[in-house]
């Protein structure tokens, strides 16, 4: 597959957190939407767990805390959660972006964001890139890729709560080097919006039936 036939789109956002609770009531708060009942489960392997929120079709907003019940892993767990203060307030931390051939994008970008791992929760199965160190590759503004192998994508099973990305904003001191490698994979939504800055942060601007909103 050459870099011109690749695709690749916004899959999901990620939202850190100390805790489950504190991370869903967070986004509760920023949204004004409830998460409950929770939409999610355990990743055994990694000893996280979510609650995730829709965001529209194909697309949705996942809260990730370590797991308290869970065995220590074995490994770093991913999306930085080992690294993060015990008592560190609730972030829009990330972003996943869904490809259909996630080796061959892997390839593709200049910037590499891991390796690919194989994971499962319940009946959903896909691939994802994660870092040998479980940190977040620049600041958590270039994508980790993943590719579902199980069907129908998650949002499909989550209510509509009327909520819509609007932009994804970040800023990045290696802002040109992030759009390159999107442009490598394939990623081409004018809803991605990225621009060079001293100090790295990510945003994203949500319109909700209450009007526009912003996690950051």
């Amino acid at each position: 597959m050459t870099t011109s036939a690749l695709r690749t789109e916004p899959d999901h956002l990620v939202v850190t957190a100390a805790s489950l609770a504190q991370g869903m009531d967070w986004v509760e708060q920023k949204l004004g939407l409830s998460m409950a009942p929770r939409i999610g489960g355990e990743h055994v392997r990694l000893g996280t767990h979510n609650a995730l929120m829709s965001l529209g079709p194909g697309f949705y907003l996942e809260v990730i805390a370590v797991d308290p019940l869970a065995p220590a892993p074995s490994r770093p767990r991913w999306f930085g959660l080992d690294t993060q203060e015990d008592h560190a307030s609730p972030r829009l931390a990330h972003w996943v972006a869904r490809t259909g051939d996630i080796h061959a994008a892997l390839q593709a970008s200049p910037l590499k964001p891991g390796i690919v791992e194989e994971m499962s929760r319940g009946a959903l199965h896909w691939l994802i890139t994660i870092a040998a160190d479980g940190r977040l590759q620049c600041d958590g503004l270039l994508p980790s890729l993943i590719q579902w192998q199980s069907q129908p994508h998650p949002a499909t099973a989550l209510p509509d709560l009327g909520c819509r990305l609007v932009t994804l904003e970040g800023r990045h001191p290696q802002a040109g080097a992030l759009s390159a490698s999107l442009h490598a994979i394939g990623l081409d939504d004018q809803r991605i919006v990225l621009h060079e800055a001293k100090v790295a942060a990510l945003s994203a601007v949500i319109m909700t039936p209450h009007g526009i909103r912003v996690l950051g």
